[in-house]
């Protein structure tokens, strides 16, 4: 059954240039065209079908839209998004084009009952309410009334707000604070940038990575209260702070920290969280399985997690807050980055763009899908969503999932003057997007921002591989595609060559450091031929990665020829010089 139809017209010129240069994908598929008369603002808030006929007027086959290409076309935007502050009032303003109807509901506190709910009104896809400046401090959702595919109707989904700056425990509401408030910034956060650590080059940047629970969970010199989360770094004396500044001393420059901004797998409400009894596990025999078992009986209520199940990436994780509810993860983290940078370290934050915890309209870790239902997840040609990043795979060449990214690095930047980035999958993530961070954070300056841009770095994994690879979604930020930038990729060509092998192998290859030929282990790599050129290989890469892995690099190659970088390979025929600069690998 269907309320209305709109027959679509042939086009025998096939899809346009600019569709499939974002689209590459579809590029072979056949065009068609709505007709001009049609209001496709209105259309594609309602459930959609395309339905083909044969020449005798029988159905042949049906189904259903993805929408992201018609919603950026249509209805890109660049306005403010997210909670306004005036001297007067608060204005909220939401992105959501498919919405039929957005309201947002105010909470007595926390957790309490609902105390007003007001309607926002549309103007081309962007719904915005203005309120008196006394909305400051309240807790807040976004009631969306929204066609879900995935349940095939017309739902009210509760969602927090994507360009949230604050929330309560595990992000059940979001908190409307003005991050920019006096009250919520240590003693002289504003003058941090006259004591960042000096950096002449980002060619002298060495990092150490450290989970932010790991570093003084068990560390007796910080207060039982602080330790595993972000006070834990206020401990000027504590031993892992002595650590880190004997580090310090001896060229550390920056210290990257595992996820920090609101994940899920960790319950925010510490009274919940579940230990194992480390008595009766030091009861347990060496040999035996049971104190696996034990961990393994607690470990979804446990406060350990590595922190990439992305919730809302714009703020701290609760669990590694005194408080989770109100301004304590907010002043914490300043104090963390603060300490750090006071003991001659600048600090790297762990971004997981790549993929969201969860999607639906159900569910409390599902927000952006909540509020436009399929256009920030990425889809098959079935229209199912892609997890080849772990799940949920997000879609930065959509125009609205890009723009969330970079502002939401500015938020870091500027408001807890985070020093560089580390990027999760950033092969999943478009280039341009990549390259608009890049010139976002470093066009950043003292005297406007209270930061210096320049000095920000970003690196990352720039893997290729699944819907992503060669291009398929548009030029992406894998190793290859990022030389020139000067943003920095993981480099598994000396990796490999070092260890031998790889990550997915078996971890009896044997490489450069590992006796490849001159120490046999037992395991078949080849004949004593074999073995000894595999080395011999392997030396060639290690000489390509200490030159920096640069593609113009020329080496003496182990037959005698001269080789530029690019023209040596890995056993899977990649170069192995791929870079312009020497701070595009690490």
């Amino acid at each position: 059954g269907y309320d209305s139809k709109v027959e679509l017209q042939p086009e025998s010129a096939g899809l346009p240039e600019t569709v499939t240069q974002k689209f590459p994908f579809i590029s072979s598929y056949r065009a068609f065209s709505v007709p001009s008369s049609v209001d496709v603002a209105s259309l594609v808030k309602c459930q959609l079908v395309v339905a083909s006929f044969g020449a005798d007027g029988k159905h042949v086959d049906v189904t259903g839209l993805q929408l992201p290409g018609v919603l950026d076309d249509m209805f890109a935007y660049t306005g403010p998004l997210g909670a306004v502050f005036s001297e007067e009032s608060v204005s909220l303003h939401l992105w959501a084009p498919t919405a039929q109807g957005v309201s947002v509901c105010f909470f007595d506190g926390p957790a309490g009952p609902v105390l007003e709910t007001v309607q926002l009104e549309e103007s081309n896809g962007v719904w915005s309410v203005t309120g008196p400046r006394e909305w400051e401090n309240r807790y807040y959702l976004y009631e969306v009334d929204v066609y879900h595919p995935t349940k095939a109707q017309v739902l009210k989904c509760l969602a927090g707000d994507p360009y949230a700056r604050g929330l309560s425990a595990n992000g059940a509401r979001t908190w409307l604070v003005d991050i920019n408030n006096e009250t919520l910034k240590p003693a002289s956060w504003d003058e941090l940038a006259d004591e960042k650590p000096k950096l002449d080059s980002f060619s002298d940047i060495t990092i150490y990575e450290l989970h932010i629970r790991d570093f003084s969970a068990h560390d007796g010199t910080v207060d039982s209260d602080s330790r595993g989360g972000f006070r834990a770094f206020a401990y000027q004396a504590s031993a892992g702070m002595q650590h880190l500044r004997k580090l310090s001393d001896a060229g550390l420059t920056h210290v990257h920290l595992l996820p920090s901004f609101h994940f899920a797998g960790v319950d925010d409400i510490k009274s919940n969280w579940k230990f194992v009894d480390e008595c009766e596990l030091a009861t347990f025999p060496p040999g035996s399985d049971k104190q696996q078992a034990a961990v393994v009986a607690i470990q979804e209520e446990d406060p350990y997690n590595w922190g990439y199940n992305p919730v809302l990436w714009g703020v701290p994780k609760g669990s590694y807050a005194s408080d989770p509810d109100g301004p304590s993860r907010i002043i914490e983290y300043r104090q963390m980055v603060q300490a750090l940078n006071r003991i001659g370290l600048r600090v790297v934050m762990d971004v997981v763009y790549n993929h969201l915890d969860s999607s639906g309209p159900c569910g409390i870790s599902s927000v952006l899908d909540k509020i436009v239902p399929g256009y920030y997840v990425r889809r098959d040609t079935n229209g199912q969503i892609e997890n080849s990043a772990a799940m949920n795979n997000t879609a930065s060449e959509h125009f609205m999932v890009d723009r969330l990214i970079v502002d939401d690095l500015l938020n870091w930047a500027v408001n807890y003057k985070i020093d560089g980035f580390r990027f999760d999958l950033m092969g999943h993530i478009m280039k341009h997007t990549m390259m608009r961070a890049k010139s976002a954070l470093q066009s950043l300056t003292r005297d406007a921002h209270g930061v210096d841009g320049s000095k920000i770095y970003l690196y990352g994994e720039g893997w290729d591989f699944a819907e992503v690879a060669r291009n398929q979604r548009g030029i992406n930020g894998s190793q290859l595609n990022m030389s020139g930038t000067g943003i920095g990729s993981f480099n598994d060509r000396i990796r490999d060559a070092v260890n031998g092998g790889n990550p997915f192998g078996n971890p009896l290859q044997q490489g450069f450091n590992t006796g490849l030929f001159l120490e046999p282990n037992g395991f078949y790599q080849g004949n004593e031929a074999d073995t000894r050129r595999s080395l011999a290989t392997y030396a060639d890469q290690i000489q390509i990665g200490l030159a920096g892995n640069l593609r113009d690099y020329v080496l003496i190659t182990h037959t005698g020829e001269a080789k530029e970088g690019s023209e040596i390979h890995t056993f899977d025929g990649l170069p192995v010089g791929y870079t312009s600069s020497p701070i595009e690998i690490v």
